[in-house]
């Protein structure tokens, strides 16, 4: 059993994911590790990106504070090292395909096994072509986690037959649908993605929504944007408050 299949195996997950160098390196770093001691099964860590296409305004504020602080691949390599000698959850890696593709694939996907990193996922990266990156991380052991939509359909499918590790969910884009019909078009969506995998599916979002939306449905939630929020409140001082934030949501979601 590898680092994410654990994670899974004692019910709902909670994975929390941080913009590395936001608002520094040294507060990613404890606020991973009040994360962890707060409960968080796996860790993420963002890749900040000059020109992001998806994410909250909290995250394209992070992404800024990140680049202000100095941040470069390089230093989210050395972070990484440094969090495998002190945390043994899975550690997954997001970045955009242009921050892969300029740092050199082979090179990005290598440092993340060499480094301890468990599974990349890009961010933009279509399901039909996905094959930019799949060989080089099956040739170093590193898994590809795939991105997909609440939304059925035949290549959602296909996407669900292929997965590895775990699901990504993005809810509905729409935030003003009614909760009642959002929650039976999961549920649609679920039943037709359970007949094509094993895979644990995740969804997008911790707030008390989408903790109500994944109840049952789901293997697990992502907080994201709720971390961001955190670390752009209280700065340098976030990680105590992060871990306050982790523990309370895992103890909503077992």
């Amino acid at each position: 059993m590898n680092r994410i299949e654990k994670a899974f195996e004692n019910g709902n997950a909670l994975i929390t994911f941080f913009t590395c160098g936001d608002p520094d390196m040294q507060t990613t770093y404890s606020a991973v590790l009040c994360a962890v001691a707060g409960g968080a099964d796996i860790i993420g860590l963002n890749v900040p990106f000059s020109d992001p296409t998806a994410g909250s305004a909290e995250s394209f504020k992070a992404n800024e504070r990140a680049f202000q602080s100095g941040t470069t691949t390089d230093k989210i390599f050395e972070l990484i090292g440094r969090l495998r000698g002190d945390i043994a959850v899975p550690i997954v890696v997001m970045a955009y395909c242009n921050s892969i593709f300029s740092y050199g694939s082979e090179k990005f996907i290598s440092a993340c096994r060499q480094k301890g990193a468990d599974a990349i996922i890009a961010t933009d990266l279509p399901y039909e072509e996905k094959d930019e990156f799949l060989p080089v991380c099956e040739k170093y052991g590193v898994t590809l986690i795939s991105l997909i939509a609440c939304a059925k359909t035949e290549r959602m499918e296909k996407i669900a037959r292929e997965a590895q590790g775990f699901l990504y969910f993005v809810p509905s884009a729409d935030g003003t649908k009614d909760p009642a019909i959002l929650r039976g078009e999961c549920e649609k969506v679920m039943r037709a993605v359970r007949k094509s995998t094993d895979v644990p599916c995740v969804l997008f979002g911790a707030d008390r929504y989408c903790r109500k939306l994944a109840d049952g449905l789901f293997d697990g939630i992502i907080a994201d944007f709720e971390i961001s929020a955190i670390v752009e409140k209280y700065g340098a001082d976030s990680p105590e408050r992060v871990g306050e934030f982790v523990k309370a949501v895992k103890g909503e979601i077992k």
